[in-house]
């Protein structure tokens, strides 16, 4: 395609009525990586900024989403994920024929807070094991938990997990044969610079954020986990 530069079209307008054409006509196939800013400005010798203006006009408009670090793609589907009593990463995404992956990001003990405290029914300060995880469905990272669990009861579940890679697997080694989730808590915020990073999204971008407990079949608290989710990636179903 050659620019019109005496059209009255502005040129950033061009280059994105161009590159959504593609998209909506399926040339450009969901998931299929854009060409750079760079790429681009030399193809249509504009600046990288007209590049860039076009290229956040298709994100408002949600035909492309922006990986920091890796570019920009045609955004796909998001991936239902659903919310129920029984809420698993695995499950979840291979119901729909996806290929999940979890990645250990970091595992301490610290003092529980006052929120993880309640959440847990132990006092506040009493050691809880964390464990930071990123989730991946078709090598895409769509989000990033964190999941604390009373020390006292899971002494060493950190390396029983890092052996593993599944809560579930290691939960076992305790007795905790089943669980389910008792209460999820649903909000929205834009992510902290580090979360961006981690999830490899634009700062701009909010971020899904479940608030869950899940229980074993005593009905007894067993994790308090914070999941922030990238919404451009993962739309929630509520299952009964």
């Amino acid at each position: 395609m050659e620019l019109q530069r005496k059209s009255g079209v502005a040129l950033w307008r061009q280059i994105q009525d161009w590159l959504e054409f593609r998209i909506r006509e399926g040339e450009l196939k969901p998931g299929s990586r854009l060409p750079t800013e760079q790429e681009l400005a030399v193809q249509f010798a504009v600046n990288r900024h007209t590049v860039r203006r076009a290229l956040s006009l298709l994100a408002d408009k949600e035909l492309i989403r922006t990986e920091q670090g890796s570019g920009s793609f045609v955004r796909e589907d998001p991936i239902s994920y659903a919310l129920g009593t029984r809420t698993r990463f695995h499950e979840n995404l291979l119901r729909q024929e996806r290929k999940p992956r979890g990645e250990l990001v970091s595992s301490s003990v610290i003092p529980a807070t006052s929120l993880v405290a309640r959440a847990l029914m132990i006092e506040t300060g009493d050691p809880v094991i964390m464990l930071e995880t990123l989730g991946e469905a078709d090598g895409v990272r769509i989000c990033l938990a964190s999941a604390h669990f009373p020390q006292a009861r899971f002494p060493g579940l950190d390396e029983r997990y890092r052996q593993t890679g599944s809560v579930t697997l290691s939960l076992r080694h305790y007795g905790v044969t089943d669980y389910r989730r008792k209460r999820t808590q649903i909000s929205s915020r834009l992510p902290t610079a580090r979360e961006a990073r981690l999830l490899g999204q634009a700062r701009n971008r909010p971020v899904l954020i479940t608030e869950s407990v899940n229980v074993d079949t005593r009905d007894w608290p067993i994790e308090f986990c914070e999941s922030r989710f990238s919404s451009e990636r993962v739309q929630f179903v509520i299952e009964n």
